[in-house]
């Protein structure tokens, strides 16, 4: 296509100049032949206008015309005239063209031999002036010369022929000068008339060029990387498909994910994730042959297509190659980037036939991987088609979910390690499933992340947690988690006041509940939407204490209310004992210390409560003190026992079941 575009415009180009060309050469002959015509017209006047004078004032020309010596008068006239520049020579004919006197700048003479003049016996016989514009060709003539031959009349009838010989020598050469000024100067002109739309013509054409290849060029790569796009990985892979059963061998589309690119993007901001992308993409570039392919897709997403791939083995070890060579650091303004990949990998003709087909296996074999933990290698098997319909039918609840109130939820209690007494319920989430059951958190909760919805899940069960907990003793809390996707927005507070504001549920018992993973995001605007919260009224607990590398860190850059020990030390409680209960102590002599209330999760048997009894925890959660159950089923009953133990709570009316979450 550039080709033909190159082709156009220098046709174009050859058509500009050939009209510019034939504009000009008319311009110059036009200036020409005007230059020439105003040259014999002014010669021809000059010398009409001489011939003129000199009859006009010579008394005697018919005496003169038959012969006869001239007058003293006329002979002081000729005199003076001949003196005259311009009229180099004058002749008296009689009236049938016979010359009879001569005088120049040399003589005044009545002429030895008569010579016959046509032009002077034409004149005589017309009565008429005859002009003739000549070039000398003797010594004794100008270079050009007008000649004029003037009848003198008395009455109709001539009795002599005046000639006078102007030189326009000079006179030309003014016009000739003139004419070359104007011929140049209209010449440019016509060139800056014509040269400036032709240039104009000229760059909207070169930029039309650049911005059609750019768009050809966009059509088939990618902006950031320049790598293959979409578009042009398919086509590729078709032509190598295509091919395949005559060379044989098999085609390795191996799809590539960066992991957990997210965070190096907020971390670093764009810029950074920007370069990294980029650099992924020189990186897979200058491992690949040139039958290979690298394209990118989107977002951290890359293909590459390896061609001639003997067996399985051999694909392997190239994607171990290429995770190795991504592992590589990377630094970007003196910061060091440290990444991990999941690849996943098809095999054609063994795994599809179509690029179509052969993608999608890439990329749930890629799932797979991501699926397991990231940071692996995952070949396709067919029963990975299975997995993708169920997280289709998972996606499809979680839509259908947010936008018709089919979230449910359920409550855990949480109990006072003192005297065992009911203090509040965590409020978790729950996805109904088609038949009536529920899909686990652990299953649907990484595809809501991936599809960016927790925000609008979060906010949905913080609204029905409030609505539930307000008709509940007014004693007891409510514990909510918060997804870090919640704070992005920056309109987490006045999400909170707002569900305050419709459950007319005190603040006091609402708390927020949040992990270590949100403060890794962005601490500064996260911890100040965190003091905003907490001057709303309620209490910030950190979730899933003493599982990150950076805990202790966030204990005394933000005043919580509360520690939650993850359910991993008690899980651990029965394998290490003695580690998990050094670890847990230090935690609850911590949280003495900085006046923060602890919580442990994961409770189950009756042993680990002797050993939070003895370590002083404040409250503890889990199995053994009861399992998450609906909204109903947090009966009259439980209530009415708390009451019982609580005799100054106050308790609403009329206990009303809770319904699923309303929009």
């Amino acid at each position: 296509m550039a080709f033909f575009a190159d082709i156009s415009l220098r046709r174009g180009l050859a058509i500009l100049l050939a009209a510019f060309v034939i504009l000009a050469t008319g311009t110059w002959l036009t200036v020409s032949l005007t230059t020439n015509h105003l040259i014999d017209t002014d010669a021809t006047s000059n010398a009409q206008d001489w011939a003129k004078f000199i009859a006009g004032n010579v008394k005697d020309l018919e005496q003169i015309a038959k012969g006869e010596q001239p007058s003293n008068a006329s002979l002081n006239f000729f005199e003076a005239t001949r003196k005259a520049g311009q009229v180099f020579r004058y002749l008296i004919f009689n009236r049938d063209g016979y010359s009879q006197l001569v005088f120049d700048h040399d003589r005044i003479a009545l002429v030895d031999l008569s010579e016959f003049n046509a032009d002077a016996a034409r004149a005589g016989a017309s009565g008429t002036t005859v002009i003739n514009i000549r070039r000398g060709r003797t010594p004794d003539q100008p270079d050009h010369y007008a000649e004029a031959f003037v009848p003198v009349l008395v009455g109709d009838r001539p009795v002599a022929i005046v000639a006078a010989f102007v030189d326009e020598t000079n006179q030309r050469q003014e016009f000739i000068t003139d004419g070359y000024i104007a011929s140049i100067s209209l010449s440019g002109l016509t060139a800056l008339a014509f040269a400036l739309p032709a240039l104009a013509w000229y760059r909207r054409t070169k930029e039309k060029q650049q911005v059609d290849r750019r768009i050809r060029y966009l059509a088939h790569h990618d902006a950031l990387t320049g790598l293959a796009n979409r578009t042009r990985l398919t086509d590729r892979l078709d032509a190598a498909l295509a091919v395949l059963p005559a060379l044989g061998g098999n085609i390795a589309v191996h799809f590539i994910d960066l992991d957990h690119f997210k965070q190096i993007n907020d971390s670093l901001g764009h810029d950074g994730g920007d370069f990294l992308l980029s650099t992924v993409g020189q990186r897979l570039k200058a491992m690949t042959r040139m039958e290979d392919l690298v394209a990118r897709l989107g977002g951290d997403e890359f293909v590459v297509v390896q061609t001639g791939v003997g067996d399985k083995e051999q694909a392997e070890a190239f994607a171990q190659r290429i995770a190795a060579n991504l592992r590589e650091p990377m630094f970007f303004k003196e910061q060091e980037i440290k990444n991990n990949v999941t690849v996943g990998i098809a095999l054609a003709p063994a795994d599809g036939k179509t690029s179509e087909r052969l993608i999608k296996s890439a990329d749930l074999a890629l799932y797979s991987g991501k699926m397991a933990g990231r940071n692996c290698i995952r070949f396709f098997r067919p029963e990975m088609d299975d997995a993708l319909r169920a997280r289709i039918q998972i996606e499809k609840r979680i839509r259908h979910a947010i936008a018709n109130n089919g979230f449910l939820l359920h409550y855990q209690p949480v109990f006072e390690m003192t005297n065992k007494q009911l203090v509040g319920f965590e409020a978790l989430v729950r996805l109904p499933d088609g038949d009536g059951t529920l899909v686990p958190p652990a299953t649907f909760i990484p595809i809501a992340e991936e599809m960016h919805v927790t925000d609008q899940i979060g906010t949905l069960v913080l609204r029905e947690a409030c609505r539930t907990a307000s008709t509940w003793p007014d004693n007891l809390t409510v514990a909510v988690n918060l997804s870090p996707a919640q704070f992005e927005s920056g309109n987490i507070v006045s999400i909170v006041a707002d569900a305050i504001k419709e459950s007319h549920l005190n603040p006091n018992r609402i708390e927020l509940e949040i992990t270590e993973t949100l403060l890794l995001a962005n601490n500064n605007k996260t911890l100040v939407q965190l003091r905003a919260l907490k001057d709303i009224g309620v209490s910030i607990v950190m979730d899933d204490f003493g599982t990150g590398y950076s805990s202790l860190s966030y204990l005394w850059k933000f005043p919580f209310d509360k520690i939650k020990i993850d359910r991993s030390f008690m899980e651990g409680f029965a394998h290490s004992r003695r580690d998990v209960e050094t670890v847990v102590k230090t935690i609850i002599a911590l949280g003495r210390e900085l006046h923060m209330r602890v919580t442990v999760e994961g409770v189950e048997n009756a042993k680990q409560v002797d050993f939070l009894y003895d370590a002083d925890a404040d409250q503890v959660q889990g199995f053994y003190f009861g399992k998450p159950i609906p909204a109903a089923e947090v009966s009259a009953d439980i209530l009415a026992e708390y009451c019982k133990k609580n005799p100054s709570s106050k308790v609403p009316s009329r206990i009303q079941p809770p319904v699923k979450i309303s929009a």
